[in-house]
């Protein structure tokens, strides 16, 4: 909590994006509300309308190989660390998607309805998720004569990470490793932005925890969300903080994230983005106070080249010295090349994606039953944008 007022007096005198929007050429974000979305379509297809509400349909499939060729009884034949990209040796969904949004004048609502890998990581456990299939399900309103200020009330997508659940709105075509294991995904529970100045949005939020929408265990977490944009970086600050439980421990989860995007020039972009957690667990009966601690930082790189050609890079670690974002207690690497190609103004994106990953303790998995300490993949996805006339 000591941090809160440093990110907020930090972010009156810094730079920063904040959930939905980045500096130009940012994309847009999944809401008004999610993690900063660096990658730029050179265009933005019209979404069909219907009885007031906007809606289009998203698909990404991707196949993937990878030189250790675990087999499906080792691991579900999968890249360990991956996560909706994370089946390989194969052709598989990473996600099929139908949004519905209609922005508040003065109360708007926003859905986002996925299927496929991407579904199966949201919601692992149908029986204890009553969300099933849904990503985002949310009311918003928009008081008058606030300057636009928005209260969200529902299930969003996290403040936290430099990067969203959609790869079209990614530089990278696999996500990160502080993206896939070091925040949480989404929440349940009230958020609000303010713009407090004409570059510093400010906001709030109050909700039920981590990728849940019903808290059985535990109490409230808050965040503080900071997001100072201006013409050539944008800087972004967010804090959860609250009590998480588990069977007899009661626990305090706090993390902190911050990310930097640099828009240097009309075609070349950069972000550094940092991530701290802790999970605090109080003595319980016999069981002492424990610790667990988790940090890493990743840096990438984007160069649109050409109105169809685009290339990107990134490197990043993280430092997981009880196991508790992996399992293992490890520090982990990689280092990711992507190379991307437009098709049918922007409507379908192809990339093609080589990998590497590493660790300081033999992770990865290795055909039915060895154990290495790193892997290699090489992926090809292809995303397609469904809306009026594609």
């Amino acid at each position: 909590m000591a941090l809160v007022p440093f990110c907020l007096a930090m972010s009156v005198a810094a730079q920063t994006p904040q959930t939905t929007a980045a500096a130009p050429p940012a994309a847009p974000a999944q809401s008004a509300s999610s993690a900063p979305a660096p990658a730029p379509p050179a265009s933005t297809p019209a979404n069909w309308h219907y009885v007031g509400v906007d809606w289009t349909a998203y698909l990404d499939g991707y196949g993937s190989l990878n030189n250790n060729h675990p087999a499906n009884s080792a691991n579900d034949q999968s890249n360990d660390l991956y996560n909706f990209d994370d089946r390989t040796d194969q052709f598989d969904l990473a996600e099929a998607r139908i949004t519905f949004n209609r922005n508040p004048n003065p109360v708007g609502v926003h859905a986002d309805v996925v299927f496929g890998r991407a579904n199966a990581f949201l919601h692992p456990d149908t029986a204890k998720y009553d969300d099933n299939y849904l990503e985002q399900a949310y009311l918003s309103y928009t008081p008058k004569k606030t300057h636009g200020s928005e209260f969200d009330f529902g299930q969003f997508v996290t403040s936290a990470g430099a990067e969203v659940i959609e790869a079209k709105d990614n530089w990278n075509y696999s996500r990160s490793i502080l993206f896939s294991w070091a925040i949480p995904y989404y929440h349940f529970g009230l958020r609000t932005s303010t713009p407090v100045t004409k570059t510093w949005t400010a906001g709030v939020q109050l909700v039920n925890g981590w990728n849940n929408t019903i808290n059985n265990e535990g109490g409230p977490t808050g965040a503080f969300t900071s997001a100072l944009t201006l013409p050539k970086y944008t800087w972004s600050a967010d804090v959860y903080t609250g009590p998480e439980k588990s069977g007899s421990l009661s626990m305090y989860r706090n993390l902190f994230d911050t990310t930097l995007l640099l828009t240097t020039t009309a075609k070349f972009n950069a972000y550094i983005n940092v991530d701290y957690g802790r999970n605090h667990t109080d003595a319980s009966g016999s069981l002492p106070a424990a610790d667990a601690h988790w940090g890493g930082a990743a840096f990438a790189a984007h160069e649109q080249f050409t109105t169809q050609q685009a290339v990107a890079g990134r490197i990043e670690f993280l430092q997981d010295k009880e196991g508790f974002a992996t399992g293992v207690a490890q520090t982990v690497r990689e280092g990711t090349a992507t190379y991307e190609h437009k098709f049918w103004k922007s409507r379908f994106l192809g990339r093609m994606e080589y990998r590497h990953d590493w660790s300081n303790e033999p992770f990865f998995h290795k055909g039915a039953n060895g154990m290495v300490d790193a892997q290699s993949t090489l992926s090809l996805g292809m995303m397609a944008i469904l809306s009026r006339g594609s």
